[in-house]
């Protein structure tokens, strides 16, 4: 069986910084940037390397400005 671990990509110029994303991720993975986007939102983000390739965080995104791949290592 394959190893691999996931990477979450974030279209930050769509995110509004809700923070359904940061609250689903079960290996809390995301969290919100201290900078902000061209509206003023504080926008989701990686805060660690420890992604699973879940796809909670995309599943529950109301803007589907996330996405998860699976990298094979």
């Amino acid at each position: 069986m394959a190893k691999f671990k996931g990477a979450v990509v974030v279209d930050t110029e769509r995110c509004k910084g809700c923070g359904l994303c940061v609250a689903a991720c079960p290996s809390k993975v995301l969290g919100l940037a201290s900078q902000v986007n061209a509206k003023g939102y504080n926008y989701a983000e990686m805060v660690t390397e420890d992604c699973v390739g879940c796809c909670s965080c995309g599943y529950v995104c109301p803007d589907a400005c996330i996405s998860v791949y699976k990298v094979t290592l």
